[in-house]
Protein backbone atom coordinates (compact mmCIF):
# COMPACT_ATOMS: atom_id res chain seq x y z
CA UNK A 1 0.00 0.00 0.00
CA UNK A 2 1.30 3.01 -1.02
CA UNK A 3 2.24 5.99 1.55
CA UNK A 4 -1.16 7.87 -0.03
CA UNK A 5 -3.27 4.98 -0.01
CA UNK A 6 -2.29 4.32 3.76
CA UNK A 7 -2.83 7.98 4.93
CA UNK A 8 -6.50 7.64 3.51
CA UNK A 9 -6.88 4.53 5.39
CA UNK A 10 -5.97 6.53 8.59
CA UNK A 11 -8.00 9.22 7.89
CA UNK A 12 -11.00 6.88 7.52
CA UNK A 13 -10.65 5.12 10.27
CA UNK A 14 -11.04 8.39 12.35
CA UNK A 15 -14.29 9.02 11.12
CA UNK A 16 -15.27 5.90 11.35
CA UNK A 17 -14.41 6.24 14.89
CA UNK A 18 -16.02 9.32 15.46
CA UNK A 19 -19.04 7.74 13.74
CA UNK A 20 -18.32 4.95 16.94
CA UNK A 21 -18.73 7.18 19.63
CA UNK A 22 -21.03 9.71 18.20
CA UNK A 23 -23.16 6.34 18.53
CA UNK A 24 -22.34 5.35 22.12
CA UNK A 25 -22.19 8.94 22.93
CA UNK A 26 -24.96 11.10 20.75
CA UNK A 27 -24.67 14.29 23.21
CA UNK A 28 -20.73 14.22 21.97
CA UNK A 29 -19.10 16.83 20.51
CA UNK A 30 -16.91 16.67 17.77
CA UNK A 31 -12.86 18.57 17.49
CA UNK A 32 -10.73 17.07 14.80
CA UNK A 33 -9.09 13.64 13.11
CA UNK A 34 -6.76 13.81 11.22
CA UNK A 35 -4.18 10.57 10.22
CA UNK A 36 -1.28 10.66 11.92
CA UNK A 37 1.89 8.73 11.54
CA UNK A 38 1.19 5.15 12.86
CA UNK A 39 -2.41 6.22 12.77
CA UNK A 40 -5.10 8.46 13.64
CA UNK A 41 -6.56 10.50 16.33
CA UNK A 42 -9.79 12.16 16.92
CA UNK A 43 -10.35 14.83 19.79
CA UNK A 44 -14.21 15.10 21.70
CA UNK A 45 -16.00 17.40 24.13
CA UNK A 46 -18.08 15.22 26.42
CA UNK A 47 -19.25 18.06 28.52
CA UNK A 48 -22.78 17.35 27.66
CA UNK A 49 -22.24 13.84 28.28
CA UNK A 50 -23.56 13.31 32.07
CA UNK A 51 -21.95 9.38 32.12
CA UNK A 52 -18.22 10.94 30.42
CA UNK A 53 -18.24 14.29 32.11
CA UNK A 54 -14.74 13.51 33.31
CA UNK A 55 -13.71 12.02 29.92
CA UNK A 56 -13.52 8.32 28.35
CA UNK A 57 -12.67 5.85 31.02
CA UNK A 58 -9.84 2.97 29.91
CA UNK A 59 -12.43 0.31 29.23
CA UNK A 60 -14.32 2.35 26.28
CA UNK A 61 -11.86 2.05 23.69
CA UNK A 62 -12.70 -1.94 23.76
CA UNK A 63 -16.41 -0.67 23.53
CA UNK A 64 -15.68 2.09 20.81
CA UNK A 65 -13.77 -0.64 18.94
CA UNK A 66 -16.28 -3.07 19.08
CA UNK A 67 -18.20 -0.11 17.76
CA UNK A 68 -16.09 0.39 14.62
CA UNK A 69 -16.24 -2.90 13.08
CA UNK A 70 -19.57 -3.12 13.40
CA UNK A 71 -19.45 -0.03 11.16
CA UNK A 72 -16.67 -1.48 9.39
CA UNK A 73 -18.93 -5.10 8.24
CA UNK A 74 -21.71 -2.72 7.54
CA UNK A 75 -19.91 -1.49 4.58
CA UNK A 76 -20.83 1.82 4.81
CA UNK A 77 -20.04 4.39 1.78
CA UNK A 78 -18.30 7.57 2.38
CA UNK A 79 -20.28 10.25 0.46
CA UNK A 80 -18.64 13.52 -0.33
CA UNK A 81 -21.07 16.66 0.00
CA UNK A 82 -20.31 20.34 -0.63
CA UNK A 83 -22.04 22.99 0.90
CA UNK A 84 -21.67 26.75 0.63
CA UNK A 85 -19.58 28.22 3.71
CA UNK A 86 -22.83 29.88 5.30
CA UNK A 87 -25.17 26.91 5.07
CA UNK A 88 -22.44 24.59 6.61
CA UNK A 89 -22.28 26.85 9.51
CA UNK A 90 -25.82 27.36 9.99
CA UNK A 91 -26.18 23.17 10.14
CA UNK A 92 -23.19 23.26 12.90
CA UNK A 93 -25.32 25.68 14.85
CA UNK A 94 -28.43 23.59 14.18
CA UNK A 95 -26.28 20.17 15.66
CA UNK A 96 -24.46 22.23 19.03
CA UNK A 97 -20.96 21.45 16.74
CA UNK A 98 -19.40 24.54 18.12
CA UNK A 99 -15.95 23.35 17.37
CA UNK A 100 -17.09 22.99 13.56
CA UNK A 101 -18.44 26.44 13.40
CA UNK A 102 -14.76 28.03 14.54
CA UNK A 103 -13.43 25.67 12.41
CA UNK A 104 -15.74 27.34 9.36
CA UNK A 105 -15.47 30.62 10.50
CA UNK A 106 -11.56 30.83 10.09
CA UNK A 107 -12.44 29.37 6.64
CA UNK A 108 -14.69 31.86 5.94
CA UNK A 109 -12.67 34.66 7.10
CA UNK A 110 -9.82 33.23 4.54
CA UNK A 111 -12.06 33.84 1.77
CA UNK A 112 -13.63 30.33 0.85
CA UNK A 113 -16.68 30.20 -0.31
CA UNK A 114 -17.48 26.40 -0.62
CA UNK A 115 -16.51 23.49 1.87
CA UNK A 116 -16.83 20.02 1.74
CA UNK A 117 -18.24 17.41 3.86
CA UNK A 118 -17.97 13.36 4.09
CA UNK A 119 -21.04 11.84 4.97
CA UNK A 120 -20.63 8.36 6.72
CA UNK A 121 -23.66 6.68 7.99
CA UNK A 122 -25.28 9.33 10.23
CA UNK A 123 -22.35 11.36 10.55
CA UNK A 124 -21.92 14.25 8.24
CA UNK A 125 -18.14 15.91 9.06
CA UNK A 126 -16.25 18.57 7.87
CA UNK A 127 -13.22 17.28 5.85
CA UNK A 128 -11.04 17.86 2.46
CA UNK A 129 -11.07 14.33 2.19
CA UNK A 130 -9.53 11.95 0.27
CA UNK A 131 -11.17 8.82 2.10
CA UNK A 132 -11.93 5.01 1.22
CA UNK A 133 -15.02 4.72 -1.33
CA UNK A 134 -16.71 2.30 1.67
CA UNK A 135 -15.69 0.95 5.36
CA UNK A 136 -15.84 -2.03 4.02
CA UNK A 137 -12.38 -1.40 2.59
CA UNK A 138 -10.82 -1.95 5.88
CA UNK A 139 -9.27 -4.63 7.00
CA UNK A 140 -10.90 -5.48 10.63
CA UNK A 141 -7.17 -6.56 12.21
CA UNK A 142 -5.00 -3.72 10.57
CA UNK A 143 -6.37 -1.42 13.21
CA UNK A 144 -6.18 -0.96 17.04
CA UNK A 145 -7.35 1.66 19.84
CA UNK A 146 -4.24 2.53 21.49
CA UNK A 147 -4.98 4.98 24.15
CA UNK A 148 -6.74 8.11 25.92
CA UNK A 149 -5.29 11.53 26.39
CA UNK A 150 -6.06 15.27 26.79
CA UNK A 151 -5.58 17.63 23.96
CA UNK A 152 -6.54 21.56 24.23
CA UNK A 153 -8.63 22.85 21.51
CA UNK A 154 -6.22 23.88 18.50
CA UNK A 155 -3.32 23.16 20.95
CA UNK A 156 -3.54 26.37 22.80
CA UNK A 157 -3.58 26.21 26.64
CA UNK A 158 -6.04 28.81 27.06
CA UNK A 159 -8.71 26.83 25.11
CA UNK A 160 -10.88 23.77 26.53
CA UNK A 161 -9.36 20.53 27.20
CA UNK A 162 -10.98 17.75 24.96
CA UNK A 163 -10.95 14.54 25.03
CA UNK A 164 -8.29 12.58 22.56
CA UNK A 165 -8.81 8.98 21.71
CA UNK A 166 -4.95 7.91 19.37
CA UNK A 167 -5.70 4.48 17.11
CA UNK A 168 -2.74 2.76 15.28
CA UNK A 169 -3.83 1.62 11.65
CA UNK A 170 -1.50 -0.66 9.34
CA UNK A 171 -1.66 -2.23 5.77
CA UNK A 172 -2.78 -5.60 7.16
CA UNK A 173 -2.37 -7.43 10.91
CA UNK A 174 1.04 -8.32 9.92
CA UNK A 175 2.21 -4.67 9.85
CA UNK A 176 0.65 -3.74 12.83
CA UNK A 177 1.64 -6.82 14.89
CA UNK A 178 5.40 -5.92 14.30
CA UNK A 179 3.93 -2.39 15.12
CA UNK A 180 2.50 -3.59 18.75
CA UNK A 181 5.76 -6.15 19.36
CA UNK A 182 8.28 -2.88 18.44
CA UNK A 183 6.22 -0.77 20.79
CA UNK A 184 6.64 -3.28 24.17
CA UNK A 185 10.53 -3.27 22.95
CA UNK A 186 10.67 0.34 23.09
CA UNK A 187 8.97 0.30 26.36
CA UNK A 188 12.03 -2.12 27.61
CA UNK A 189 14.15 0.33 26.01
CA UNK A 190 12.71 3.40 27.40
CA UNK A 191 15.81 5.77 28.82
CA UNK A 192 13.95 6.54 31.87
CA UNK A 193 13.62 3.33 32.66
CA UNK A 194 17.25 2.22 32.23
CA UNK A 195 18.39 5.24 34.02
CA UNK A 196 16.94 4.10 36.80
CA UNK A 197 18.19 0.55 36.76
CA UNK A 198 21.64 1.65 35.73
CA UNK A 199 21.71 4.67 37.83
CA UNK A 200 22.22 7.41 35.14
CA UNK A 201 20.54 10.57 36.10
CA UNK A 202 18.13 12.21 38.21
CA UNK A 203 15.63 15.57 38.50
CA UNK A 204 15.44 17.05 41.56
CA UNK A 205 12.53 18.97 43.03
CA UNK A 206 14.37 21.34 44.76
CA UNK A 207 16.79 21.81 41.88
CA UNK A 208 14.20 22.11 39.24
CA UNK A 209 12.14 19.96 36.42
CA UNK A 210 13.50 20.16 33.41
CA UNK A 211 17.65 20.17 34.98
CA UNK A 212 19.63 16.86 34.86
CA UNK A 213 21.70 15.77 37.54
CA UNK A 214 24.03 13.71 35.65
CA UNK A 215 25.15 10.85 37.94
CA UNK A 216 28.88 9.12 37.75
CA UNK A 217 27.85 6.70 34.77
CA UNK A 218 26.38 8.46 32.63
CA UNK A 219 28.56 11.29 33.01
CA UNK A 220 31.67 9.09 32.28
CA UNK A 221 29.55 8.23 28.95
CA UNK A 222 29.30 12.25 28.51
CA UNK A 223 32.93 12.74 29.20
CA UNK A 224 33.97 10.15 26.55
CA UNK A 225 31.35 12.08 23.67
CA UNK A 226 32.96 15.26 24.66
CA UNK A 227 36.41 14.19 24.29
CA UNK A 228 36.20 12.30 21.54
CA UNK A 229 33.52 14.87 19.75
CA UNK A 230 36.85 17.84 20.75
CA UNK A 231 38.84 15.42 19.16
CA UNK A 232 37.16 15.02 15.89
CA UNK A 233 36.93 18.78 15.90
CA UNK A 234 40.23 19.56 15.91
CA UNK A 235 41.35 17.28 13.26
CA UNK A 236 38.89 18.64 11.27
CA UNK A 237 40.13 22.32 11.94
CA UNK A 238 37.49 23.81 13.86
CA UNK A 239 38.42 26.26 16.73
CA UNK A 240 36.90 25.65 20.10
CA UNK A 241 35.40 28.31 21.50
CA UNK A 242 33.41 29.46 25.02
CA UNK A 243 30.59 31.60 25.83
CA UNK A 244 28.53 33.04 29.02
CA UNK A 245 25.37 30.77 30.21
CA UNK A 246 23.36 34.99 29.64
CA UNK A 247 23.53 37.92 27.81
CA UNK A 248 22.19 41.56 27.83
CA UNK A 249 18.38 41.84 26.88
CA UNK A 250 19.79 44.47 23.59
CA UNK A 251 21.57 40.87 22.07
CA UNK A 252 18.38 38.93 22.14
CA UNK A 253 16.29 42.13 20.58
CA UNK A 254 18.82 42.50 17.81
CA UNK A 255 18.70 38.57 17.18
CA UNK A 256 15.53 38.24 17.31
CA UNK A 257 15.20 36.01 20.17
CA UNK A 258 12.46 38.27 22.11
CA UNK A 259 10.41 38.80 19.27
CA UNK A 260 9.79 35.65 18.41
CA UNK A 261 10.99 33.22 20.42
CA UNK A 262 10.69 34.86 24.10
CA UNK A 263 7.68 32.46 25.35
CA UNK A 264 10.32 29.40 25.35
CA UNK A 265 13.17 32.21 27.08
CA UNK A 266 13.66 32.29 31.25
CA UNK A 267 12.16 35.54 32.60
CA UNK A 268 15.23 38.19 33.27
CA UNK A 269 17.46 38.27 35.64
CA UNK A 270 18.04 42.54 36.55
CA UNK A 271 21.67 43.81 37.18
CA UNK A 272 21.65 45.23 40.70
CA UNK A 273 23.34 48.25 39.76
CA UNK A 274 22.24 48.96 35.98
CA UNK A 275 19.30 47.46 36.34
CA UNK A 276 19.90 46.29 32.93
CA UNK A 277 17.90 42.78 31.83
CA UNK A 278 19.54 39.48 31.52
CA UNK A 279 18.56 36.23 29.72
CA UNK A 280 20.15 32.78 29.69
CA UNK A 281 21.15 31.78 26.90
CA UNK A 282 18.94 29.67 24.68
CA UNK A 283 21.00 29.16 21.84
CA UNK A 284 25.03 30.28 22.07
CA UNK A 285 24.58 31.91 17.88
CA UNK A 286 24.44 35.42 18.62
CA UNK A 287 27.82 34.85 21.24
CA UNK A 288 29.69 33.51 18.43
CA UNK A 289 28.58 36.64 15.97
CA UNK A 290 29.66 39.17 18.47
CA UNK A 291 33.12 37.09 18.91
CA UNK A 292 33.36 37.40 15.12
CA UNK A 293 32.43 41.16 15.10
CA UNK A 294 35.18 41.81 17.73
CA UNK A 295 37.89 42.84 15.04
CA UNK A 296 37.19 43.82 11.42
CA UNK A 297 37.82 40.18 8.85
CA UNK A 298 39.65 40.15 5.84
CA UNK A 299 38.07 37.27 2.89
CA UNK A 300 42.00 36.02 3.90
CA UNK A 301 40.71 35.22 7.36
CA UNK A 302 37.80 33.01 6.02
CA UNK A 303 36.40 29.98 6.66
CA UNK A 304 36.20 30.32 9.97
CA UNK A 305 35.13 27.03 11.81
CA UNK A 306 34.09 27.54 15.52
CA UNK A 307 32.68 25.06 17.55
CA UNK A 308 31.21 24.68 21.38
CA UNK A 309 29.71 22.48 23.65
CA UNK A 310 27.19 25.42 24.81
CA UNK A 311 24.67 24.77 27.50
CA UNK A 312 21.46 26.66 26.91
CA UNK A 313 18.01 26.98 28.20
CA UNK A 314 14.81 27.08 27.19
CA UNK A 315 11.38 26.98 28.89
CA UNK A 316 9.40 24.16 28.09
CA UNK A 317 6.11 23.69 29.02
CA UNK A 318 5.88 21.03 32.28
CA UNK A 319 3.79 18.49 29.82
CA UNK A 320 6.44 18.76 27.29
CA UNK A 321 9.59 17.77 29.15
CA UNK A 322 10.72 14.30 29.13
CA UNK A 323 13.27 12.74 31.25
CA UNK A 324 16.89 13.49 29.09
CA UNK A 325 15.40 13.64 26.03
CA UNK A 326 13.07 16.90 26.50
CA UNK A 327 14.57 18.70 29.47
CA UNK A 328 15.09 22.67 30.05
CA UNK A 329 18.57 22.65 30.89
CA UNK A 330 21.30 21.02 27.75
CA UNK A 331 24.29 21.20 26.23
CA UNK A 332 24.29 21.60 22.70
CA UNK A 333 27.41 20.58 20.03
CA UNK A 334 27.19 23.94 18.32
CA UNK A 335 29.34 25.02 15.14
CA UNK A 336 29.03 28.12 12.77
CA UNK A 337 31.32 28.19 10.15
CA UNK A 338 31.86 32.04 8.15
CA UNK A 339 32.56 31.76 4.94
CA UNK A 340 32.92 33.27 1.72
CA UNK A 341 30.26 32.60 -1.07
CA UNK A 342 33.14 30.93 -3.28
CA UNK A 343 33.87 28.46 -0.25
CA UNK A 344 30.21 27.85 0.83
CA UNK A 345 29.84 24.23 -1.34
CA UNK A 346 33.65 22.91 -0.05
CA UNK A 347 32.61 24.21 3.75
CA UNK A 348 28.96 22.74 3.35
CA UNK A 349 30.22 19.46 1.43
CA UNK A 350 32.66 18.83 4.04
CA UNK A 351 30.05 19.54 7.61
CA UNK A 352 27.90 16.67 5.83
CA UNK A 353 30.83 14.05 4.97
CA UNK A 354 31.77 14.92 8.84
CA UNK A 355 28.17 14.28 9.98
CA UNK A 356 28.33 10.93 8.21
CA UNK A 357 31.36 9.67 9.93
CA UNK A 358 30.56 10.89 13.35
CA UNK A 359 27.46 8.97 12.99
CA UNK A 360 28.98 6.14 11.46
CA UNK A 361 30.82 5.29 15.05
CA UNK A 362 27.34 4.61 16.94
CA UNK A 363 26.05 2.61 14.04
CA UNK A 364 23.83 4.95 12.76
CA UNK A 365 24.39 4.39 8.88
CA UNK A 366 20.69 4.34 7.76
CA UNK A 367 19.77 7.81 7.85
CA UNK A 368 17.40 9.60 6.23
CA UNK A 369 17.79 13.25 4.55
CA UNK A 370 15.20 16.27 4.26
CA UNK A 371 16.02 19.61 2.47
CA UNK A 372 13.59 22.23 3.48
CA UNK A 373 13.44 25.11 1.06
CA UNK A 374 11.45 27.89 0.52
CA UNK A 375 7.99 27.84 -0.99
CA UNK A 376 8.12 28.75 -4.42
CA UNK A 377 5.34 31.03 -4.15
CA UNK A 378 5.74 32.79 -0.76
CA UNK A 379 8.93 34.19 -1.42
CA UNK A 380 8.56 37.45 0.27
CA UNK A 381 7.89 35.34 3.60
CA UNK A 382 11.99 35.23 3.71
CA UNK A 383 15.01 37.39 4.68
CA UNK A 384 17.77 37.74 2.83
CA UNK A 385 19.02 37.92 -1.39
CA UNK A 386 17.13 35.70 -2.98
CA UNK A 387 20.25 35.08 -5.43
CA UNK A 388 21.82 33.17 -2.42
CA UNK A 389 19.05 31.64 -1.85
CA UNK A 390 18.63 29.92 -5.04
CA UNK A 391 22.72 29.32 -5.16
CA UNK A 392 22.72 27.77 -1.87
CA UNK A 393 19.05 25.52 -2.63
CA UNK A 394 21.17 24.59 -5.70
CA UNK A 395 24.70 24.09 -3.90
CA UNK A 396 22.95 21.75 -1.60
CA UNK A 397 21.13 19.73 -3.81
CA UNK A 398 24.59 19.44 -6.18
CA UNK A 399 26.18 17.91 -3.02
CA UNK A 400 23.64 15.77 -2.00
CA UNK A 401 23.35 14.03 -5.68
CA UNK A 402 27.46 14.16 -6.18
CA UNK A 403 27.71 12.07 -2.58
CA UNK A 404 24.73 10.19 -4.18
CA UNK A 405 22.31 10.52 -1.39
CA UNK A 406 19.03 10.29 -1.48
CA UNK A 407 16.31 12.76 0.04
CA UNK A 408 13.11 13.80 0.29
CA UNK A 409 12.40 17.77 -0.50
CA UNK A 410 10.43 19.78 1.67
CA UNK A 411 9.25 22.41 0.00
CA UNK A 412 7.94 25.23 2.29
CA UNK A 413 9.78 23.93 5.34
CA UNK A 414 12.83 25.78 5.48
CA UNK A 415 12.96 28.69 8.43
CA UNK A 416 12.38 32.13 6.99
CA UNK A 417 16.39 32.60 7.60
CA UNK A 418 17.58 29.67 5.35
CA UNK A 419 17.42 26.39 4.06
CA UNK A 420 18.17 23.53 5.98
CA UNK A 421 19.31 19.88 5.64
CA UNK A 422 17.77 17.71 8.45
CA UNK A 423 19.02 14.14 9.33
CA UNK A 424 16.98 11.38 11.06
CA UNK A 425 18.70 8.37 12.43
CA UNK A 426 17.11 4.94 12.76
CA UNK A 427 18.24 3.11 15.82
CA UNK A 428 18.13 -0.14 16.65
CA UNK A 429 14.35 -0.97 16.67
CA UNK A 430 13.45 1.51 13.37
CA UNK A 431 12.51 4.27 15.21
CA UNK A 432 13.93 7.91 13.92
CA UNK A 433 15.33 10.30 15.84
CA UNK A 434 16.19 13.69 14.90
CA UNK A 435 19.65 14.68 15.50
CA UNK A 436 21.82 16.58 12.74
CA UNK A 437 20.64 19.69 11.15
CA UNK A 438 22.82 21.49 8.84
CA UNK A 439 21.31 25.45 7.90
CA UNK A 440 21.96 28.45 6.09
CA UNK A 441 21.71 31.89 7.84
CA UNK A 442 21.17 34.79 6.21
CA UNK A 443 19.68 36.59 9.20
CA UNK A 444 22.18 37.08 11.96
CA UNK A 445 24.61 38.29 9.19
CA UNK A 446 22.71 40.79 8.15
CA UNK A 447 20.88 41.91 11.48
CA UNK A 448 24.37 42.15 13.39
CA UNK A 449 26.03 43.81 10.68
CA UNK A 450 28.34 40.85 10.15
CA UNK A 451 30.91 42.06 7.21
CA UNK A 452 34.61 41.04 5.97
CA UNK A 453 36.77 42.95 3.47
CA UNK A 454 36.83 41.39 0.27
CA UNK A 455 39.51 41.33 -2.30
CA UNK A 456 38.26 44.23 -4.00
CA UNK A 457 38.81 46.26 -0.87
CA UNK A 458 34.71 46.39 0.05
CA UNK A 459 32.75 44.74 2.35
CA UNK A 460 30.64 41.72 1.48
CA UNK A 461 28.28 40.17 3.99
CA UNK A 462 29.81 36.47 4.46
CA UNK A 463 27.36 33.12 4.45
CA UNK A 464 27.02 31.53 8.15
CA UNK A 465 26.07 28.25 8.58
CA UNK A 466 24.40 26.48 11.79
CA UNK A 467 25.07 22.89 12.35
CA UNK A 468 24.37 20.44 15.24
CA UNK A 469 25.60 16.54 14.96
CA UNK A 470 24.36 15.47 18.32
CA UNK A 471 21.54 17.77 18.37
CA UNK A 472 22.10 17.67 22.47
CA UNK A 473 24.60 15.78 24.71
CA UNK A 474 21.02 15.24 26.62
CA UNK A 475 19.26 13.67 23.69
CA UNK A 476 22.00 12.25 22.20
CA UNK A 477 22.93 10.18 25.39
CA UNK A 478 18.69 9.14 25.32
CA UNK A 479 19.26 7.80 21.23
CA UNK A 480 22.05 5.87 22.92
CA UNK A 481 20.71 4.37 25.67
CA UNK A 482 17.79 3.28 23.75
CA UNK A 483 19.61 2.57 20.75
CA UNK A 484 22.19 0.52 22.83
CA UNK A 485 19.31 -0.81 25.54
CA UNK A 486 21.53 0.50 28.64
CA UNK A 487 24.42 -2.64 27.16
CA UNK A 488 26.79 -0.26 25.54
CA UNK A 489 30.38 -1.02 23.47
CA UNK A 490 33.38 -1.35 25.15
CA UNK A 491 34.36 2.27 24.06
CA UNK A 492 31.64 3.92 25.57
CA UNK A 493 30.51 1.97 28.48
CA UNK A 494 30.48 3.75 32.05
CA UNK A 495 32.78 0.71 33.75
CA UNK A 496 34.72 -1.28 30.92
CA UNK A 497 36.56 -3.25 33.68
CA UNK A 498 34.80 -4.95 36.86
CA UNK A 499 37.33 -6.46 39.26
CA UNK A 500 35.94 -9.13 42.05
CA UNK A 501 37.81 -10.27 44.74
CA UNK A 502 37.58 -13.88 45.54
CA UNK A 503 38.15 -12.94 49.40
CA UNK A 504 39.23 -10.38 51.84
CA UNK A 505 42.91 -10.62 51.83
CA UNK A 506 42.51 -9.94 47.79
CA UNK A 507 41.29 -6.44 48.52
CA UNK A 508 44.24 -4.92 48.65
CA UNK A 509 45.60 -6.38 45.20
CA UNK A 510 41.86 -5.51 43.59
CA UNK A 511 42.63 -2.01 43.80
CA UNK A 512 46.41 -1.86 43.01
CA UNK A 513 45.33 -3.07 39.43
CA UNK A 514 42.49 -0.85 39.51
CA UNK A 515 45.25 2.55 39.61
CA UNK A 516 46.53 0.55 36.96
CA UNK A 517 44.20 0.79 34.76
CA UNK A 518 43.15 3.68 35.56
CA UNK A 519 46.45 5.27 34.50
CA UNK A 520 46.08 3.34 31.25
CA UNK A 521 42.99 5.45 30.73
CA UNK A 522 40.80 2.37 31.38
CA UNK A 523 37.30 2.64 33.55
CA UNK A 524 37.34 0.23 36.17
CA UNK A 525 35.85 -0.97 39.84
CA UNK A 526 36.48 -3.17 42.08
CA UNK A 527 33.78 -5.04 44.18
CA UNK A 528 34.72 -5.55 47.45
CA UNK A 529 31.66 -6.35 49.18
CA UNK A 530 31.08 -9.08 51.45
CA UNK A 531 28.94 -11.55 48.82
CA UNK A 532 29.76 -15.00 47.17
CA UNK A 533 31.35 -14.77 44.25
CA UNK A 534 28.74 -15.82 42.22
CA UNK A 535 26.45 -12.37 43.03
CA UNK A 536 29.25 -9.98 41.91
CA UNK A 537 29.35 -12.02 38.92
CA UNK A 538 25.54 -11.97 38.37
CA UNK A 539 25.93 -7.98 39.72
CA UNK A 540 28.20 -6.92 37.12
CA UNK A 541 26.15 -9.18 34.08
CA UNK A 542 23.21 -7.34 35.07
CA UNK A 543 25.76 -3.91 35.11
CA UNK A 544 26.45 -5.13 31.76
CA UNK A 545 30.34 -4.56 32.18
CA UNK A 546 32.73 -5.60 29.27
CA UNK A 547 35.27 -8.04 31.64
CA UNK A 548 34.34 -9.21 34.72
CA UNK A 549 38.10 -9.99 36.33
CA UNK A 550 38.19 -12.59 39.29
CA UNK A 551 41.13 -12.56 41.78
CA UNK A 552 42.17 -14.83 43.81
CA UNK A 553 45.24 -15.86 45.33
CA UNK A 554 45.96 -17.73 42.22
CA UNK A 555 45.95 -14.67 40.30
CA UNK A 556 48.03 -12.48 42.34
CA UNK A 557 50.98 -15.57 42.82
CA UNK A 558 51.31 -15.55 39.01
CA UNK A 559 50.58 -12.32 37.73
CA UNK A 560 47.94 -13.27 35.25
CA UNK A 561 44.16 -12.58 34.85
CA UNK A 562 41.01 -14.61 35.00
CA UNK A 563 38.57 -12.35 32.66
CA UNK A 564 35.30 -13.23 31.90
CA UNK A 565 34.06 -11.23 28.92
CA UNK A 566 30.82 -10.26 28.23
CA UNK A 567 28.85 -13.15 25.96
CA UNK A 568 31.22 -15.78 26.23
CA UNK A 569 30.32 -18.08 28.64
CA UNK A 570 34.20 -19.47 29.56
CA UNK A 571 36.95 -17.51 31.99
CA UNK A 572 40.20 -17.43 30.06
CA UNK A 573 43.99 -16.91 31.62
CA UNK A 574 45.96 -13.76 30.01
CA UNK A 575 48.78 -11.70 31.77
CA UNK A 576 47.61 -8.55 32.85
CA UNK A 577 49.82 -6.27 29.81
CA UNK A 578 48.56 -8.29 27.17
CA UNK A 579 45.09 -7.71 28.36
CA UNK A 580 45.76 -3.90 29.04
CA UNK A 581 46.83 -3.69 25.42
CA UNK A 582 43.73 -5.55 24.15
CA UNK A 583 41.31 -3.69 25.51
CA UNK A 584 42.92 -0.56 24.94
CA UNK A 585 43.06 -1.44 20.90
CA UNK A 586 39.68 -2.38 21.12
CA UNK A 587 38.73 0.98 22.40
CA UNK A 588 40.73 2.86 19.40
CA UNK A 589 39.05 0.78 16.83
CA UNK A 590 35.45 1.79 18.30
CA UNK A 591 34.84 -1.64 19.50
Amino acid sequence: MQKEELERLRHSLSHIMALAVKEIWPQAKLGIGPAIDNGFYYDFDLSDVDSRKDGFIPEDLKKIEKKMKEIVKKDMKFKKINLSIDEAIEKEKERGEIYKVELLNEIKNEGEKEVSYYQLGSLQDLCRGPHLESSGEVDLKSFKLDKLAGAYWQGDEKNKMLARIYGFAFNNKKDLDYHLEMLEEAKLRDHRKIAKEMDFFSVSDKVGPGLILWHPKLSKIREVLETWWRKIHRENEYDYIYTPHLGKSVLWQESGHLDYFKDSMYPPLIDKESKDEYYVKPMSCPFHVEIYKSKKRSYRDLPLRWNELGTCYRYEKSGEIHGLARPRGFTQDDAHIICTRDQFKDEYRKVVEMTMEVLAVFGFTDLKYYLALRGSDEKEKYVGDSDVWDEAEKVIKEILDEKKIDYEIEEGGAKFYGPSLDIKIMDAIGREWQCPTIQLDMNLPSKFGMTYIGPSGKEEVPIMVHRTIFGSLERFCTILIEHYAGDFPLWLAPTQIKILSLSESQIEYCHKIKKEFLLNDLRAEVDDSNETINNKIRKASQEKVAYTLVIGDKEIDSGTLSVREKGVKELKKIDKDDFIQEVKRKIKNFQ
